[in-house]
């Protein structure tokens, strides 16, 4: 991810927690970048540098009225057109959303598990992360048939690693020390 994404995405974040729409803002940005991604009609028009920059702004008044977008994304994406920005806008939906977690205090966490784990485990296991980490925990669930047992757990750059293969591995360890 580039360091400009990551300031205009920086920039879009500090407006959406003003205003308090933070889940709108990122996924109203989403959809436009879909559609913007999938277009190549509507990505001609905004990065063409034949067509006038009133013409740019019409074109995304018009697609954000059709798509129901909030004033923020449409001054957002005003922005990133007039300075010829839109190179980077299919990277700054993942860098608003690591902007948004990180000024709210979120970790998101990737669980990878022996076997489906239920929802009373998962909630159990997202309760002990936040307390651990100190943070609200956003976790992602995965099984892997690779794991003998247990679960290992990435928050960040931190791995816990609860599989029955570690367990084991430090059994062996406090042994061959004794």
């Amino acid at each position: 991810m580039s360091a400009v994404a990551e300031r205009y995405a920086a920039a879009l974040a500090e407006v959406a927690l003003e205003r308090k729409l933070a889940d709108k803002v990122k996924g109203d940005l989403g959809t436009f970048v879909a559609v913007f991604l999938s277009s190549a009609d509507l990505r001609n028009a905004l990065e063409s540098p034949v067509v006038s920059s009133d013409v740019k702004h019409k074109v995304i008044h018009e697609v954000a009225s059709k798509m129901g977008l909030d004033a923020a994304v449409q001054n957002f994406l005003y922005l990133i057109v007039d300075h010829r920005r839109t190179e980077i806008l299919h990277e700054i939906p993942a860098a608003l959303q690591q902007q948004l977690n990180m000024r709210m205090g979120i970790a998101e966490a990737e669980v990878s598990s022996a076997r489906e784990l239920s929802g009373a485990e998962r909630q159990q296991l997202t309760a002990m992360l936040e307390r651990r980490t100190g943070k609200k925990i956003e976790a992602s669930f995965r099984q892997d048939k690779t794991l003998l047992g247990g679960a290992v757990v990435r928050v960040g750059s931190t791995i816990y690693d609860g599989s029955v293969r570690e367990q084991l591995n430090r059994l062996r360890e406090r042994l061959e020390t004794e």
